[in-house]
Parts: C-alpha cells; structure tokens; sequence
C-alpha cells in the first residue's frame, strides 16, 4: 500500500490543502478526485460546485463531465452555470482548481493556443468557465504535470489570469483584490507565490526530488520559499480510499 504514482501523490496533495466546510469549485478528472478524496477524509462537510451547477453532491463515483448525472448525487441543489458564477463572482467559492497548456511565473495561464492565435500550432478548447473561476474565485489551484514546455517565461496566450504582470496588475484590471493562484502542484513540488513579488516559488519538494531538478524543468527562475518543506507522501488510508471509492477503475490514477 506505501507504494504509490505521481498522479496519486498529487491528488493527496490537492486534497489536503481543502479545509472541512470550505467552498470549491471543481471540474472533473484529478480536481474531482481530490474533493472526492477529501469528503471521506477530513473534509466531510467541503461544499462542491461544478460548473454545469451541480452544488454540494455525495459523490458515489468519478464522473465522466461536469454535467454527469453523479454531480448531482445527493446535491443541496440542481441550478445553473450562471448561478454557479455568479455565486464565484459574489465571493462565495473559496478555492477553484484549472489547469492548462503553458504557466507562467505569475501563474497566468493559456488553454487557448501555442503558436501565434492566427496561425497556431496546435488550437485547444480554450477557457470554458476557467477564466471566471480564476478571476472571482478566492484561492486558485493548478494541478499539472511539471516540464519545460508547459513551465514557460511567456505564455502563447493568455487565457486566464494569475497575478497577470504583479502586484497591483489584478486589481488594475478590475478584479476583486485578495484572489489569485494559491498552489501549483506538480510531480515534482509544490509550489506557491512571494507575497511581496507575486512570484511563483517553491514550497515543498517531493519525496526524491530535488531543486535542481525542478529548476531543470522551468524555464523560468523558481527559488526556494525561506521555509522549503518536504511533501508527505500518500498515507495508506488516503490510497485506500483513492484506489476503492473514489477511482476504482483507475479512470484518473491509472494514467
């Protein structure tokens, strides 16, 4: 049972950063998996929205959308996606969890395109609800894998915000102050941002990896946080719950 993959690391990781009662607006794939994970664990109570308007559901199984029939298992309510926003843009979601193609030091973020957005290289489905999520939303999570291609010193495109150019930049753009990327969580590490730079930085290392092999895989400058930690690696419970009830079929964990 001590055994465990990186995409299971970073699902345990996910889930720990998820207080009991808090409010998170998940997608489905490794975020659903870590508010799944979380409710059997020490979150009972976490409230989960997806964006087709699924609010507070009993997971019973992975769904496959975010409009799957399970995301309303047992929910509070069955609404919409735009009360599903509006509730981000009133301030009552307190963590989102996105992804993307490419990230940046400030933890913008493009799903859009790489290459010039007239004539890319290659065109991907682009924000869907990730650009509001990210803009009104308290606590930004990004789970991604973590190589020099997606860790990258300028985005194609930028599809949603981060810290956008630093501080002061998201309130300039009419943005509610206090929000913003929070954790990036990788293969590797986890990382988080200076407060006084806005500056991605490296919070803690996981188990048998090491600085400069995570600096080998940015292309951008990414020190140390003063307090650098080590990750705790997946507890024989958190995979017995990962591997049982949440992703039996190894839909997301087996990849």
């Amino acid at each position: 049972m001590a055994e465990y993959n990186a995409m299971e690391l970073m699902i345990c990781v996910a889930a720990r950063l998820l207080e009991d009662g808090a409010t998170v607006g998940v997608g489905t794939g490794a975020p659903c998996a870590a508010a799944m994970l979380a409710q059997r664990t020490h979150a009972p109570q976490l409230f989960v929205a997806f964006e087709a308007g699924g609010l507070a559901p009993q997971l019973p199984r992975m769904p496959i959308s975010v409009g799957d029939s399970r995301t309303f298992h047992q929910a509070l309510m069955a609404t919409s996606m735009a009360d599903v926003l509006e509730a981000c843009q009133r301030g009552l979601m307190d963590y989102t969890f996105l992804g993307g193609a490419q990230i940046d030091a400030f933890g913008n973020l493009n799903s859009t395109v790489i290459g010039a957005h007239a004539h890319p290289k290659v065109r991907f489905p682009g924000s869907g609800g990730a650009n509001d999520f990210a803009s009104f939303c308290w606590r930004t999570l990004v789970l991604t894998q973590h190589d020099r291609r997606r860790f990258v010193a300028a985005l194609d495109f930028v599809t949603t915000p981060g810290f956008l150019t630093g501080p002061g930049a998201r309130e300039a753009a009419g943005l509610p102050s206090g929000t913003g990327p929070y954790r990036v969580i990788t293969d590797l590490a986890v990382m988080g941002f200076d407060p006084a730079t806005l500056r991605m930085r490296v919070e803690s290392l996981h188990p048998g990896v090491d600085l400069e092999q995570v600096q080998a895989n940015t292309g951008f400058p990414l020190p140390p946080a003063p307090e650098l930690g080590r990750t705790e690696p997946p507890r024989a419970d958190e995979l017995r719950l990962l591997r049982q009830e949440v992703d039996p079929h190894g839909y997301i964990i087996g990849r």
